[in-house]
């Protein structure tokens, strides 16, 4: 990408907004980088008690041979797993007004489900229900393009076995957040698109916030794209019957930020409702997370789905929140938060220097080869590809590798480094993958 047009809001520092004065130019430079070298491309909104200090939109809603649509701050997103914190909060207004409790079973609803006569309200909503994740499986993969109704999804829940006693430990499930959609369905007697409009959006003014369908770039709705190491490619679009109360909302960054000021500021929700829902167990509270950031702590959650990728949080101790949704990402998500947090908050903070390097594809194919580690029950396929190198791991997709030197690759959406060991130019026989503190050695077969 090379010109892009940038639709920014930047308000004003008001003493009365009480917002700390931050260098705009220096955040306006991160998302500069994140453009120009095919990082990222989004949405970014910071506000500060209930007032936005900065939003910005960059790169393409639309993207083709044909069509390339600038987003703007307007532009709507798939949020992923954000959507379950709307689902918590609805689940929590139902119990304020006395139509469930925390403690009722899930087989007052789903008897059929596993383990349905032990598993709590409050065990699906902080993933301690054992209750198996159905994206885990690899028969997702066969239908979660396709549509499915709540009679398919509950005939497939049924059929599998728990992963564990409820309350014995945490596992995240999506499965936990379609029951609790098809809860509030059923207490409310509206479909879940019209019980977050009645109980949420409506409540607190969100315009741009609904239950999706098939993206509709008509309606100012961003496609995701998936990066292959030198072209944005459009992502598999997964079908929202199959991700209700789970990841099926779409939103922008504004939005996103004016919901969870709402319900830390008592508009959704009781304080005492608030307070409950941000109790942690093993890391999970009821529908949100905890993000550390130097010696605080963000409250919200993170969202991944198809080539979106999102983070919403919540710092309670001075009332500052952050939105970020991508519709491409080649890069980590949690940095660019970093990266905007340390600007907004006046850490010290370096801009990221991205490099370029080309490597004749000769040399390349020197390091094609299947490798395999003593290590872990895990090979890796490295291909070439248009110029550039590919890894595909076992039963996963492929991803490109991004060249810092002769030797290094790195996937940073992942935080993965590949280090290849070159004796010479002609014989490449082994590398290291390094990733989350880990160091493996994987040798060509």
């Amino acid at each position: 990408m090379k010109k892009v047009a940038f639709f920014v809001i930047l308000c004003s520092f008001l003493n009365t907004v009480n917002a700390q004065k931050f260098s705009v130019a220096k955040m306006d430079s991160l998302i500069m980088l994140f453009d120009h070298n095919e990082k990222a491309m989004g949405q970014l909104t910071i506000s500060k008690n209930g007032h936005n200090v900065y939003s910005r939109a960059w790169g393409y809603s639309q993207l083709n041979d044909k069509v390339k649509k600038l987003a703007d701050v307007n532009t709507k997103y798939r949020i992923g797993s954000i959507s379950k914190m709307f689902t918590a909060t609805m689940i929590l207004q139902l119990v304020e007004e006395g139509k469930l409790t925390l403690e009722t079973n899930l087989a007052d609803y789903f008897p059929q489900i596993p383990n349905a006569k032990k598993i709590t309200i409050e065990q699906l909503l902080n993933h301690h229900s054992g209750v198996h994740n159905f994206t885990d499986d690899s028969t997702y993969l066969v239908y979660y393009t396709h549509p499915q109704s709540r009679i398919q999804m509950l005939g497939l829940f049924e059929q599998q076995k728990a992963d564990f006693q409820p309350g014995e430990k945490a596992a995240y499930s999506n499965t936990n957040y379609l029951l609790l959609a098809y809860i509030v369905e059923d207490i409310t007697h509206l479909k879940f698109k019209d019980a977050i409009k009645v109980k949420i959006t409506d409540k607190v003014g969100l315009k741009n916030t609904y239950v999706g369908s098939n993206i509709n770039n008509a309606f100012n709705e961003a496609t995701s794209f998936l990066y292959d190491g030198k072209n944005w490619i459009i992502s598999d679009e997964t079908d929202m019957s199959i991700t209700i109360g789970a990841g099926n909302i779409v939103s922008t960054t504004d939005d996103l930020d004016k919901f969870i000021t709402a319900l830390f500021q008592g508009k959704l929700i009781k304080q005492s409702s608030l307070e409950i829902m941000t109790s942690f167990k093993e890391k999970y509270g009821l529908g949100v997370f905890q993000f550390p950031f130097y010696k605080r702590y963000a409250i919200g959650h993170t969202g991944g789905i198809d080539g979106f990728n999102s983070m919403l949080g919540y710092f309670p101790d001075d009332s500052s929140s952050f939105a970020i949704i991508c519709n491409g990402l080649n890069y980590r998500l949690n940095d660019i938060a970093l990266g905007a947090l340390s600007i907004f908050y006046n850490k010290k903070y370096e801009l990221p220097i991205f490099t370029n390097v080309k490597i004749d594809s000769q040399k390349l194919n020197n390091y094609v080869g299947v490798y395999s580690s003593s290590q872990v029950p895990l090979k890796i396929t490295i291909t070439l590809e248009a110029g550039h190198l590919t890894a595909k791991a076992t039963g996963q997709s492929s991803f490109p590798l991004e060249a810092e030197n002769e030797s290094k690759f790195k996937f940073e959406p992942a935080g993965v480094v590949i280090e290849f060991a070159i004796e010479n130019e002609k014989q490449i026989t082994q590398f290291h993958l390094k990733q989350g503190g880990g160091d493996f050695l994987f040798e060509k077969e």
